[in-house]
């Protein structure tokens, strides 16, 4: 939810650490799949198809910033990525036996 009023709302007292940045980052990309998240139950509300169209665009620009957003991530910190390509090998594993096998 935007804060309006206050044009300090988002003021960073200083440089960030390492780890704040890494944080930062997160927080970012969680504000990007809340967007995405919003613009689409707003596009799915809507009646007019007009509407719907702009706010769907506007939901896939945002997975783009989600993309970015994680590249960052990766770039920064490489280790980051072995937990994600896991987790996603794990999936493709779980699919290939039909979601039988329990996930370790």
């Amino acid at each position: 939810m935007a804060l309006l009023g206050n044009p300090f709302i988002a003021k960073v007292p200083g440089q960030l650490s390492f780890e704040e940045l890494i944080q930062a980052l997160r927080v970012d990309l969680a504000g990007e799949l809340e967007a995405i998240i919003g613009y689409e139950a707003h596009a799915m509300a809507a009646n007019d198809e007009r509407v719907k169209k702009v706010l769907y665009h506007i939901a896939d620009e945002e997975r783009q910033h989600v993309g970015e957003l994680q590249q960052l991530i990766f770039l920064l910190n490489p280790h980051e990525r072995e937990y994600i390509d896991k987790g996603a090998q794990t999936i493709i594993e779980q699919q290939a036996h039909s979601f039988q096998t329990p996930i370790q």
